[in-house]
């Protein structure tokens, strides 16, 4: 049995061990990556992937460990997926949700994994994607995807995620009025935690005013729940409402939803294929350096090197 084989039967089996194995071979290795998660990809779809984003300091990652306690009490199994920022100078992240959650780490039914972005925009690692889809093979029975910050960079989640939790905390109106393009527009459900502090009231209602200013038509109106993560208060209410989400999916909108998560994956993946093969094309014959040295030498803008690259292999296309 080869290595990947060998993940495979692991990770279908739920075993911790080929599961971190698989995750870090997604990582590092794109060529095998594929054949793991071509190989899973039939024992996907099972699990509930639930989004939380929000501003720095509204408190996700407590939440977040309150949440799994909660599903945990339900006697549901979980899995994790922390996305921490890439430092810019070093290229290394603090994963700091490890640390945070280290004492759940042990439980058996729980599975966290930190991964850096990379410098990756939208707020999820490249990698996330496929790390979701081993925890979802696994057999775990909800999959917690947390973003990093929020903004309107940040809604890459919506194509991993089936539900989207928004976190603010009382306090951030200028952060709300930042990302209310962005965020505001994609969140199925909004929470205000701390709410043991002054001026919880108001932010729900400023979220609440911004929800109606939407234009968008919605089947599903997304309710602005107050928690206090540190104490648990409001975190059964909340997976109450991530559960008739849930169902909600199931009955009016999952196809849809669905269908539109399989479009935006198979396009992604089709842009990666070609560019992949059209730049190692490129650089057998020399061509990729020839065009980078107009680059920078000014004689030539990337995007009329692009097109000239297209039309040349494309014939004229």
């Amino acid at each position: 049995m080869s290595e990947i084989e060998e993940i495979v039967q692991g990770v279908l089996a739920g075993d911790r061990r080929s599961i971190a194995k698989a995750i870090t071979v997604i990582e590092n290795n794109p060529e095998k990556a594929r054949r793991i998660i071509a190989s899973i990809y039939p024992h996907t779809g099972k699990a509930h992937v639930i989004g939380v984003t929000g501003p720095g300091g509204s408190g996700k990652s407590t939440l977040i460990e309150k949440i799994i306690r909660e599903y945990r009490r339900r006697g549901k199994t979980v899995g994790v997926v922390a996305v921490d920022p890439t430092s810019p100078f070093t290229g290394g992240a603090f994963l700091g949700d490890r640390i945070r959650m280290q004492e759940l780490s042990v439980d058996e039914g729980v599975f966290i994994r930190s991964m850096a972005t990379r410098n990756y925009l939208g707020g999820i690692a490249r990698a996330t994607k496929d790390a979701v889809k081993v925890l979802d093979a696994s057999g775990r029975d909800v999959v917690i995807v947390e973003t990093v910050g929020a903004g309107q960079s940040e809604v890459e989640i919506i194509k991993v995620a089936q539900t989207i939790v928004v976190v603010f905390a009382p306090g951030l109106g200028d952060e709300i009025q930042a990302i209310k393009a962005g965020v505001m527009e994609i969140g199925d459900i909004f929470v205000v935690n701390k709410a043991d502090r002054e001026n919880v009231d108001k932010s729900v209602m400023d979220i609440r005013a911004m929800l109606q200013l939407s234009n968008k038509e919605q089947a599903w109106t997304p309710p602005v729940l107050k928690t206090i993560a540190l104490t648990g208060d409001g975190v059964a209410k909340l997976i109450e409402k991530i559960e008739e989400h849930r169902r909600f999916l199931e009955r009016e909108a999952g196809r849809e939803k669905a269908r539109e998560k399989a479009e935006t994956e198979l396009v992604e993946a089709i842009k990666e294929k070609v560019a992949s093969l059209m730049i190692e094309e490129l650089e057998k014959e020399g061509e990729f350096e020839s065009y980078l040295q107009k680059i920078l030498r000014r004689e030539i803008d990337p995007m009329s090197a692009a097109e000239k690259i297209l039309k040349k292999k494309l014939g004229g296309c």
